[in-house]
């Protein structure tokens, strides 16, 4: 490739990567909890269509990025009774989540007229002085969320390691029964962190459509949901690798269309599988290896019974 395509590229990879990196961060604070979350998918559909709805009733892109927080949010409290308080089958209920959201969205989204409205979005935020570098400035030009990214990282990992509260929400998810003993409330912890996940997970739908796209289609997100569940493991719930697995597989989109610019002939198939072969390799990567399993959250997936506790 020449090196105006490789800068393309590479230009152009953080603007994939974030989705996943948020999605998956988002996953990675629920999880720390307990709480087994396979309904990504869904969540970054509501995300998504909140995200469009609210740009082109207000067409203002930070008030639709945290309305589609906050509508993440709210339907995932279906999610949360379900599994919390109902104890229901974490896995089944993420699924039925994932469907029911498919469902839901297309529905608004078709009642509401939202798809294909295309509409304006964040523009490109230079970062001054890296952004005069001849040649490679360009890298140094992203929109505002690309930005944000990093430092929303730095304060879940800060949050996650360095707090009392971080250290409550994790023992939850260690060890529910030494957690309630020693006087923190599990169900408290873990829906809040479901509500904070889903809130990402929902941000990460929204930048796809309000941010990237700028418009809506059913089912825009493409299994972007399920790599980051993949993602997670990959990472072994840790916020830093996390961000380092979106980039790769930010890089890894990223380079399709720029392979097509460059005349190079793949089959349209063998292209829209890519990613999800890369997944596959990572989870098999991981199962091999037997990665990760010390950093897996004891009590991942596991309903709390109190009643139960000894």
């Amino acid at each position: 490739m020449s090196g105006g395509i490789v800068l393309n590229w590479l230009a152009s990879t953080p603007d994939f990567a974030v989705p996943y990196a948020l999605a998956a961060l988002g996953l990675i604070i629920s999880e720390r909890a307990g709480v087994l979350s396979l309904g990504a998918e869904g969540l970054m559909l509501v995300g998504a269509l909140a995200g469009i709805g609210a740009q082109i009733a207000m067409g203002q892109p930070a008030v639709s990025l945290v309305l589609a927080m906050l509508a993440a949010s709210a339907v995932s409290l279906l999610f949360a009774v379900m599994v919390i308080w109902l104890r229901v089958n974490q896995v089944i209920a993420g699924l039925a989540l994932v469907f029911f959201c498919q469902g839901l969205t297309a529905l608004v989204g078709s009642l509401a007229e939202w798809t294909n409205h295309a509409t304006g979005g964040i523009g490109a935020m230079a970062l001054w002085p890296l952004s005069l570098l001849p040649g490679a400035g360009r890298l140094f030009e992203q929109n505002a969320m690309v930005w944000l990214t990093l430092p929303i990282f730095l304060a879940v990992a800060w949050f996650l390691s360095r707090t009392s509260a971080g250290l409550r929400l994790r023992a939850v998810g260690e060890n529910p029964q030494a957690a309630d003993a020693a006087g923190i409330r599990v169900t408290v912890w873990r829906l809040a962190a479901v509500l904070a996940g889903s809130a990402l997970v929902g941000l990460a739908g929204a930048y796809i459509s309000v941010v990237s796209t700028k418009l809506w289609i059913a089912g825009m997100t493409g299994g972007r949901g399920w790599i980051a569940v993949g993602l997670v493991i990959f990472a072994r719930w840790s916020p830093w690798k996390a961000l380092v697995g979106a980039l790769l597989f930010g890089c890894i989109e990223a380079l399709i269309p720029q392979l097509a610019a460059a005349g190079v002939q793949l089959p349209q198939y063998f292209v829209m599988m890519t990613p999800y072969a890369v997944t596959l390799g990572v989870m098999v990567w991981v199962a091999l290896s037997r990665r990760g399993a010390d950093e897996e959250p004891g009590a991942l997936g596991l309903p709390y019974v109190r009643e139960e506790r000894r």
